[in-house]
């Protein structure tokens, strides 16, 4: 998908057009999602380039896209250029002897292991 939005039209309101908008990109992300995956491809990725317009767009990634066209939108820009093309995507295998706890970003070296309520924790 190479387009550019109106972000603004003629009798309807500005948040109500960039709900369109962003609904339509939704929609092509879930059409695209939904084909069949060539043989040796997991899953769809997307290449993603995201401007006020074709010339200035500059590469984003999928998840930063709906913020970027709100902060078009709230300083009153009058248009938007998006382009996503999808691309094979192929998971890569974890190495042997990483495990998932230091991978992870929820674990902290120097939380406790119990955090129950009622434990008595020593001063710091």
């Amino acid at each position: 998908m190479r387009k550019t939005f109106a972000l603004t039209q003629e009798g309807r309101h500005r948040d109500r057009v960039l709900e369109a908008v962003k609904h339509e990109i939704r929609k092509y992300l879930k059409r695209e999602r939904r084909r069949e995956l060539p043989e040796g491809v997991d899953f769809l990725d997307f290449d993603c380039r995201f401007g006020a317009t074709k010339e200035a767009a500059e590469v984003v990634h999928l998840s930063a896209l709906m913020g970027q066209l709100d902060a078009v939108a709230r300083e009153g820009g009058e248009q938007a250029y998006v382009e996503l093309l999808a691309k094979p995507g192929v998971r890569r295998v974890r190495p042997i002897g990483t495990s998932d706890e230091a991978d992870h970003p929820a674990q902290s070296s120097d939380a406790p292991d119990d955090l129950a309520p009622d434990a008595e924790r020593p001063a710091s």
